[in-house]
């Protein structure tokens, strides 16, 4: 019997994490030109183990100025959610798994069920939702079961003790462990290093969690992922890609250097 596509995204990342630390790029979708989405998101997918694609959003509540600007440029070109699973269904196989990262309010207005098929025939494996909070959870999660996707759980620094346990025990996919309180697009550590209370955290989680751990928000150069090694079992790199892409530089090599390769 297949992998579901849940256990499929758990398993690529365990397979890198033999040898180094996973890569999950964030990309939007139809940023910067609704246009080069493909060719964009090709380019990505060739050097990153799992790409996260961005669905537009008018208030994206977990996200930091830079992705906010790629989120309202795409939405000024027209990119929807239906739009974006076409263009997928569209597409051959990548080599990078694919997960969607958006808010509640365009899947619902989707359909959820709806969605679910969709997302799947697209060949997607997973879904972070920041908005959707487990205790709210149960439709969506009843929605994407028959077809194995992933309920990808977020959690921070602050998450009390009782519910990092309880997110992380009904994580899919991997556990999504933001790595510092606030919003995309700051930088973890500084000149000195990671602070040692973010490891221990991230140390933490990967103790508690059935999937692998991968650490996001603020990660932008390889000596962070570095120190990271040995406490996550991937890395998500965000605001990083977009600042790369707004200035037309390569998103390759950005992946490269970040893995020190």
């Amino acid at each position: 019997m297949s992998p579901t596509p849940a256990q499929g995204l758990s398993d690529a990342i365990r397979k890198v994490r033999r040898e180094r630390v996973a890569v999950v790029a964030f990309l939007t979708a139809g940023f910067p030109s609704r246009d080069h989405f493909r060719a964009d998101l090709e380019a990505l997918a060739s050097e990153a183990d799992v790409v996260e694609i961005g669905v537009p959003f008018t208030d994206p509540m977990a996200d930091g100025v830079t992705i906010q600007r790629s989120s309202l440029a795409a939405l000024a070109q027209g990119v929807s959610l239906h739009w974006i699973i076409d263009t997928l269904k569209s597409m051959p196989p990548l080599k990078a798994k694919l997960v969607f990262m958006g808010y509640l309010n365009p899947m619902l207005a989707y359909g959820l069920e709806q969605l679910a098929a969709d997302a799947a025939q697209a060949g997607i494996c997973g879904f972070i939702v920041p908005d959707l909070p487990i205790e709210e959870s149960a439709d969506f999660e009843r929605a994407i079961a028959p077809h194995g996707l992933a309920m990808i759980r977020m959690v921070t620094p602050v998450t009390p003790a009782a519910r990092l346990q309880q997110l992380c025990s009904s994580a899919q996919g991997f556990v999504y462990a933001v790595s510092m309180t606030g919003t995309t697009g700051h930088s973890v550590g500084d000149s000195a290093g990671l602070p040692q209370e973010t490891l221990d955290y991230l140390d933490k989680v990967r103790k508690l969690s059935p999937v692998p751990v991968c650490a996001g928000f603020g990660i932008r150069e390889h000596k962070q992922v570095a120190a990271l090694d040995a406490h996550v079992d991937g890395v998500v790199v965000g605001s990083a890609v977009i600042e790369a892409m707004e200035k037309g530089a390569s998103t390759v090599e950005l992946l490269r250097k970040l893995r020190g390769s």
